[in-house]
């Protein structure tokens, strides 16, 4: 199963923001309400979704400055991937675009579920980290 989020349009530069998302510490404020019991540190976090699973996540990859893949730490209910694309403005080299793209390994029935929960957090990372920005 494969989601595209929606696209956010962010008031800092491109390495602004991956500097940001390059740390989990940052998280916790971009979560949708439903995460609870969040820890981090720079390099993993872990949650809790309410009623559905706890989450573990570290960083599988880091391109300076436009893309971060996160990935299961461990075990985990559900094998999946966030990717959080960066790309610059092209009109304006203080903002940049923000998508996360969701890639889940899962059978149709589980992919019926689990659909809405993936697309609420690509779509909450992106919409928060504008306000995040849009604050400072």
């Amino acid at each position: 199963m494969k989601i595209d989020g929606k696209e956010a349009h962010v008031g800092a530069s491109q390495n602004k923001v991956f500097e940001f998302l390059s740390n989990f510490n940052n998280y916790e404020a971009l979560m949708p309400e439903q995460i609870v019991n969040w820890q981090s540190s720079e390099e993993t976090c872990s949650f809790t979704i309410k009623g559905i699973a706890d989450i573990k996540l570290k960083f599988a990859r880091k391109e300076h400055p436009s893309l971060l893949e996160l990935v299961p730490d461990g075990k985990s209910p559900v094998n999946f991937s966030l990717l959080v694309k960066i790309s610059p403005d092209t009109l304006n080299e203080q903002h940049s675009t923000v998508q996360v793209h969701v890639d889940a390994d899962l059978n149709p029935m589980l992919a019926m579920f689990a659909r809405k929960p993936f697309e609420n957090l690509a779509n909450t990372i992106s919409m928060e980290l504008e306000k995040v920005f849009a604050n400072q």
